[in-house]
């Protein structure tokens, strides 16, 4: 039996996964690590938020992170979509949150419910409920009746529903560990006193909970007993854990970062993601989490930020679409590997830590029984090192991590990918209806026309500017301000020619401002400063004037101490200034009128049906509010479906009936600041590596293939600010190269590693290529070269010496077949040029 397939059925055993198992497992921790039925455990784990993507794709995701050698799924659960109304829940569809984890159990994994009930996670109000904020005498996160009460209530119903269901693994379920609060120890300071007595008292409801597993706080280095504390970060290898007995776990390894509208896409290199990792089990962590392992989408209105974008892919290894991002995802399923190897002699015993020079680091595990695995370092930046270990010599790249299981011999350096590359793209698809052959909608086009003002009979009447979460309880992104006001003949406004401008002041996040039904000028906020301030030149007539000031909100608070009382809206001043005659006339305290929503909204239109819908022989086109709606067929494939909204304004979609996202197209990212190839070595941080400068943050918006009928589907729109819909376009999700460059002084693949030792033998580095989909073959090998061969996938270029036959032997080893591997030594290839250090790259494509 091999290795993996006995680790395997010990996990299963562990959990009582098996058929025959029954019994519920014992779970507890100790200094080093968590404890399972006996048996101190390393664990990988990695983070999918099951609304982030839909049920048809959960049991592909989960199974493609076992596949990556995680043993543990880690999710939030997200309190405003299970109990949007006071004490009414909902945990069907993509609030399933019961069938998740079921399905993780089902593959064999552990899974962590972090119930929070606060979760930040770049969601809408950190996963609060809006009616929260609505109870008398409330304060979020702190000694507060009202709030603990509601807490207590919701933690309580999830952990009921667990029980119910036997998902503890105290009950035979998978659930190993649970969370209570997030993050609050970056905070509690501005919260004082009350906030030591919340976090004691949050812990102690918990345990009181009994659940049967423990419990952990993220960043909260007070967490009392028995609570574990754990940490958050790019890199957690210096964390020390509050308390001596309780383990060093990770519980948020940042893959990568979100992304905003109006902002450059950020990435994190994978060789960096694998120093870190292999940094905290080097120095003697037992738990660790990629936040996240798949991101998603962010879909309907549960974006937070403000001004996240809709897509939450975060440069994920599973992408937002579920296709694994390579190397990514290969290079980190080899790390997980090489680490499990040493898993034995880490579990026993401390690491034992020394210098081996300037930036050089060991650290040892050994058993009195003679296992024995190291870890070698370098934490320079800035070139090789050469550390002298146990009488051998190793040569570390910087900023990078050799694991030797047997304390000898190294399976894998934390730079050196064996990995093979994918490079995705999107390819414009045709469809029978209502689509021409690049992929653009044609015809079938229906619409109406979003009245401008006040349009319905809820509208309410209020001396001065209301703040706007507090009017619509976020019921809408949308807030109609709206003001007649008189102009006399005689007023200075309109004397002598004279210009005036009108003067709006709001808090966030976009405003555009109608006067007499027009549009006269509009202002949107960003990231990190969400208020809106316009000077909008306009045009006055004598006797009534009408201002219509429309505010948008782009996703509300969600992190920072005190972020419930982060307000949106025009809270004024509005002002009419005269320009040439400096006059001024402040509005802010006359009688306004209020509606919330649109018209559209209330008539239901997202879901298609009305009669409101008018069509006609010329497509009303760069029109602020308007709806759009038209039918198509789904594309003909079977891959993961894009919508392109290049053409478009900013707005919300609709696909028969559900809401994909907001869409912002022409929120442009700045023009500096991305780098075309961004260097791991050195710490990381979110705005290091960047890409996509000077473009839309987001053009591309993901249409889950569930919601899809193969014809016939309904597509609306609503358009804020303007656009073509004719330009749209469907696009699906395909891998174009597969590539692999491997260096003759790679390790040995962590494949290997187990059948060499037994035969005796060191086998040297192999390229390795599997095409990524099922009934893929290698149909063509695009480009191969032994020798020194420069350049990344996709422009590979031969260098000063190549041998003649690679080509033809990579062919011979690759086409035809769904997975190839071929030796990188002269053996294989010959040597071309005699004393330097060759390496094999390869670009292959599948069919």
């Amino acid at each position: 039996m091999r290795w993996t397939e006995q680790l395997l059925i010990l996990s299963f055993l562990a959990v009582g996964f098996l058929p025959t198992a029954t019994l519920g497992a014992n779970v507890t921790h100790d200094h080093r690590a968590l404890v399972i039925d006996g048996r101190r455990r390393v664990l990988i784990s990695g983070s999918i938020h099951y609304p982030r993507s839909t049920p048809d794709m959960w049991a592909d995701l989960i199974q493609k992170s076992k596949d990556g050698g995680l043993d543990v799924i880690e999710t939030y659960v997200f309190w405003d979509l299970h109990e949007p109304v006071r004490n009414q829940y909902d945990f069907e569809g993509r609030n399933d949150l019961v069938k998740f984890i079921k399905l993780v159990g089902e593959a064999g994994l552990y899974a962590h419910l972090r119930i929070g009930p606060y979760v930040c996670a770049e969601w809408n109000y950190g996963g609060f409920p809006l009616w929260l904020h609505f109870i008398p005498g409330i304060k979020f996160r702190t000694d507060n009746e009202p709030f603990k009460a509601e807490m207590q209530r919701f933690t309580a119903k999830v952990v009921d529903l667990m029980k119910q269901e036997k998902l503890y693994a105290s009950q035979g379920g998978p659930i190993i560990l649970s969370q209570i609060e997030n993050e609050y120890g970056n905070i509690d300071s501005a919260y004082g006193s009350a906030g030591k007595r919340y976090i004691n008292w949050a812990a102690s409801m918990a345990t009181s909970l009994d659940t049967g597993v423990p419990w952990v706080m993220c960043q909260q280095a007070n967490a009392p007993d028995p609570m574990i504390n754990t940490c958050n970060g790019f890199y957690c290898d210096q964390f020390t854990p509050a308390s001596a007995n309780r383990p060093k776990m990770w519980t948020e390894n940042w893959t990568g970062w979100f992304l905003v509208f109006g902002g450059a896409v950020p990435y994190r290199p994978v060789e960096d993601i694998a120093f870190a990792v292999a940094r905290f089990f080097q120095r003697g962590g037992t738990f660790q989490n990629y936040y996240m392992y798949h991101g998603g989408t962010n879909f309907g209105r549960t974006t937070g930020g403000p001004f996240i974008a809709t897509s939450y892919d975060y440069d994920a290894p599973i992408d937002e679409y579920g296709f694994l991002r390579q190397p990514k995802w290969g290079h980190l399923k080899d790390l997980h590997k090489a680490i499990k190897l040493c898993e034995q002699a880490m579990v026993a015993t401390d690491p034992t830590i020394s210098s081996l020079g300037s930036n050089l680091e060991a650290s040892v595990y050994k058993t009195a029984s003679g296992s024995c695995a190291a870890f070698l370092a370098n934490i320079g930046t800035q070139s090789d090192a050469t550390a002298n270990f146990n009488g051998n010599s190793y040569q570390l790249p910087p900023w990078s991590v050799s694991i030797l299981p047997d304390c000898k011999n190294v399976v894998l350096n934390t730079a050196k990918i064996n990995s093979a590359t994918t490079i995705p793209k999107f390819m414009r698809q045709s469809s029978s209806n209502a689509v021409d052959a690049s992929g653009g909608f044609l015809a079938g086009w229906s619409w109406f026309n979003e009245p401008v003002g006040i349009s319905s009979s809820n509208a309410v009447m209020k001396p001065g500017l209301l703040e706007q979460i507090n009017t619509t309880a976020d019921k809408s992104d949308y807030l109609w301000y709206s003001l007649s006001t008189n102009v006399q003949v005689d007023e200075p406004f309109l004397k002598d020619g004279s210009q005036t401008v009108l003067h709006v002041e709001s808090l966030g996040h976009a405003l555009h401002a109608y006067i007499n039904g027009k549009l006269a000028g509009s202002g949107k906020g960003n990231s990190n400063d969400a208020k809106v301030s316009i000077d909008v030149p306009i045009t006055l007539i004598p006797g009534k004037n009408k201002i219509d000031l429309l505010s948008v909100t782009v996703g509300l608070q969600n992190y920072g101490a005190f972020f419930d009382e982060k307000g949106a809206g025009i809270t004024g001043p509005v002002k009419l200034v005269g320009v040439n005659n400096g006059s001024t006339v402040d509005l802010s305290s006359q009688q306004w009128t209020y509606q919330t929503g649109l018209k559209g909204e209330e008539l239901s239109l997202s879901n298609g049906g009305s009669s409101a819908w008018v069509s006609g022989a010329t497509l009303p086109k760069e029109q602020p509010l308007i709806w759009y709606k038209t039918t198509f067929d789904a594309p003909s494939s079977t891959n993961p479906v894009a919508l392109d909204f290049t053409g478009m304004g900013k707005g919300e979609a609709f696909v028969n009936g559900q809401s994909i996202g907001r869409y912002w197209p022409t929120y442009i990212s700045p023009s500096s600041g991305c780098t075309d190839s961004c260097n791991y070595k050195g710490s990381y941080s979110s705005n290091k590596c960047l890409k996509n400068c000077g473009k839309p943050s987001q053009h591309l918006y993901h249409v889950p293939r569930s919601w899809l009928q193969p014809s016939g589907n309904t597509l609306v729109l609503f358009e804020e600010t303007g656009g073509d819909p004719t330009q749209l376009s469907f696009a699906t999700r395909e891998i174009g190269s597969l590539c692999s460059h491997i260096s003759e002084s790679h390790p040995q693949h962590v494949e290997t590693w187990r059948s060499s030792r037994k035969r005796g033998s060191r086998p040297g580095p192999v390229l390795s290529l599997e095409c990524p989909l099922t009934n893929q073959v290698i149909s063509s090998i695009e480009f191969a070269s032994f020798g020194t061969p420069s350049g990344s996938c996709g422009s590979f270029s031969h260098g000063s010496c190549s041998s003649t036959q690679a080509l033809s032997i990579v062919q011979k080893a690759c086409v035809g077949s769904k997975s190839c591997r071929v030796d990188v030594s002269i053996d294989t290839f010959g040597d071309p040029c005699i004393g330097v250090t060759k390496s094999l790259a390869v670009e292959a494509a599948c069919t």
